[in-house]
């Protein structure tokens, strides 16, 4: 059996994984385009910051890739003709496939306006991109950010960091409304704050300016300008779709598939970023740019290369971040409005998170610890937990459980209540 992974991130790195749980023979091989092969993508925020050097975002050694016996080809496939089951490499010889996998993840969708071509303009998609920031980032100079999510606030942090004065433009009124509530994204702005960020809310950049190719300063809608040598996007992502749609598969805002990671084409699967995986729980089919959601759909796709039927059953979606420094879990449904700030999904980001349910809310907390619950008739759909996180392990298994609190739900919707000691009382006589 020969098998082919194209991408080289965590999804292509835990099906190799799972092909070999099953498959000691087969040939598998891996090719991918980033330079710097498989990497934490999550840790480049701390990368960034100076937290950790870039040889620590390696996860495996050169002896744990030997004994998962696949070749790497360092290359870029420039299509799929799936009636003859190969793969065409730009400059390379074709190869010939019985099982493929396209994990080729998404990419930052670009920031169009005028100048954001110049020199010291910046997006953080991969290791590259974090290193050219890193030789561009001046102490003591301005920077400007756009965009939402946790990547934004990675790069205003990474900046910052590096002692750079840093200018965060905000279109709408508050910082990632699409997952947080306002109290939430006023505690991360107030943080940001303490950190000399200058916030702008209601403001666009419209033109990056330039002198001599690089960037000198930036033009607001309103029409103001701001004087800096640096400008970092993070608007959002999008699936790498060009490779799905030369090949014909069915796609919609990534590949679809079902819940065997099968997309139209029962010898092609598909997982990561790139997946709009089906979801037989709730009959949807959606995008998740989560690390533990890639390595979980790269596991079940390799095993259903390999030939062991395996369903993958999405997980309730979880993160845990750092934002503004503060710790904080995302778990289930938290949807806390619009975010003009992003288009789309964001990386560390789940389309799940945004629905916004048909709950009451149960709410405690300030500044630096803080709790918010969704609460549903007999379930909790979803919480953010903020500082001190000693209830996000419960809170994970009690959602993603389905666990009934029946018991605890008035008591929760008490405004009275302390609903940390509510939850914890009852995690605890859960355990006994």
């Amino acid at each position: 059996m020969k098998y082919a992974i194209i991408g080289s991130g965590v999804a292509g790195i835990a099906a190799i994984d799972a092909i070999r749980s099953v498959d000691r023979s087969g040939e598998v091989v891996m090719i991918g385009d980033d330079p710097h092969g498989f990497y934490s993508r999550p840790g480049l925020a701390y990368y960034l910051t100076g937290e950790l050097h870039d040889k620590a975002l390696y996860p495996r050694t050169t002896d744990e890739y030997r004994k998962m016996n696949f070749r790497y080809v360092k290359g870029q496939v420039k299509n799929i003709p799936r009636e003859t089951h190969q793969l065409k490499l730009d400059g390379q010889a074709d190869f010939n496939y019985d099982k493929l996998l396209i994990a080729v993840g998404a990419q930052a969708i670009p920031l169009d306006v005028p100048g954001a071509n110049l020199e010291g303009v910046f997006k953080l998609d991969h290791m590259n991109d974090a290193k050219r920031i890193l030789k561009h980032a001046r102490r003591g100079k301005t920077a400007v950010v756009v965009g939402g999510g946790i990547t934004a606030l990675e790069l205003v942090e990474g900046l910052l960091a590096r002692g750079m004065k840093v200018h965060y433009l905000l279109r709408g009124s508050r910082y990632w409304g699409s997952v947080l509530d306002e109290q939430e994204s006023r505690i991360v702005e107030a943080r940001l704050q303490m950190e000399d960020v200058t916030l702008h809310h209601h403001t666009q950049l419209v033109e990056v300016t330039g002198k001599n190719k690089r960037v000198s300063g930036v033009r607001l809608a309103d029409g103001g300008t701001l004087t800096c040598s640096l400008v970092a996007y993070a608007i959002g992502i999008r699936p790498r779709l060009e490779l799905a749609k030369q090949a014909d598969l069915r796609v919609e805002r990534g590949i679809l598939v079902n819940e065997y990671l099968q997309t139209s084409d029962p010898d092609i699967f598909a997982a990561g970023d790139i997946a709009q995986v089906y979801d037989p729980l709730t009959g949807r089919s959606a995008l998740d740019s989560l690390w533990s959601s890639a390595r979980g759909q790269g596991f079940a796709a390799g095993l259903n290369m390999a030939g062991k039927a395996t369903v993958y059953v999405k997980s309730t979606p979880f993160n845990v971040t750092r934002l503004a420094g503060l710790t904080t879990t995302i778990i289930g449904v938290v949807g806390g409005g619009q975010d003009e700030d992003l288009v789309g999904i964001a990386r560390g980001d789940s389309e799940t998170w945004r629905q916004l349910p048909d709950c009451m809310v149960a709410q405690t907390g300030f500044d630096v610890n803080h709790l918010r619950l969704m609460v549903g008739e007999q379930r909790l759909l979803g919480a953010v937990v903020m500082g001190d996180q000693k209830l996000s392990f419960p809170l994970e298994k009690i959602i993603s459980e389905n666990i009934d609190i029946s018991p605890i739900r008035e008591k929760l919707l008490n405004p009275k209540s302390q609903i940390g000691d509510v939850v914890a009382e009852f995690w605890g006589s859960l355990r006994n």
